[in-house]
């Protein structure tokens, strides 16, 4: 199979499973994860290029998959409902305090890496401080406090 083609079909094939994993698997690497990465890494190697390692199909291959890359950018700009597919929406995961435990469940969210993001960018103690906390789109949580003076 031409390098390619296989190399086009390996993005899609990791851009559909990271998809499928959801946000958090990209926002908190682990050194597990960043194990495992190295080793897709390994084996997509092995799969792109096949028996050929030669400087040229190396070379093509990137500028395909960079390529690829930059339409689906271009298409993502252009189409909402593709970028909303491929990336995903905002998720609010607490409502005035209130968890909300069904999309915490599915998004793979626990109430300490809410409480996480709470105390690391606002310093706040409890659940009850948060008015919203929000899983964004590239897999970080923003929070959004109550305000003090209300």
């Amino acid at each position: 199979m031409n390098p390619i083609i296989r190399g086009i079909a390996i993005y899609l094939f990791l851009l559909v499973l990271f998809r499928v994993l959801g946000k958090r698997s990209l926002a908190e690497t682990t050194t597990f994860d960043f194990v495992l990465l190295l080793i897709i890494g390994e084996a997509t190697q092995q799969a792109l290029l096949g028996d050929d390692f030669s400087m040229t199909n190396s070379l093509m291959l990137i500028t395909a998959l960079i390529g690829v890359d930059m339409v689906f950018g271009t298409l993502k700009g252009r189409f909402q409902k593709l970028d909303k597919l491929l990336e995903g929406t905002p998720l609010i995961l607490i409502d005035h305090g209130k968890p909300l435990k069904e999309r915490m469940r599915k998004a793979g969210v626990e109430e300490d890496d809410i409480m996480e993001a709470a105390r690391l960018n606002h310093g706040l103690e409890q659940l009850d401080q948060v008015k919203y906390a929000v899983l964004e789109r590239n897999g970080s949580i923003s929070i959004i406090p109550f305000n003090s003076s209300s």
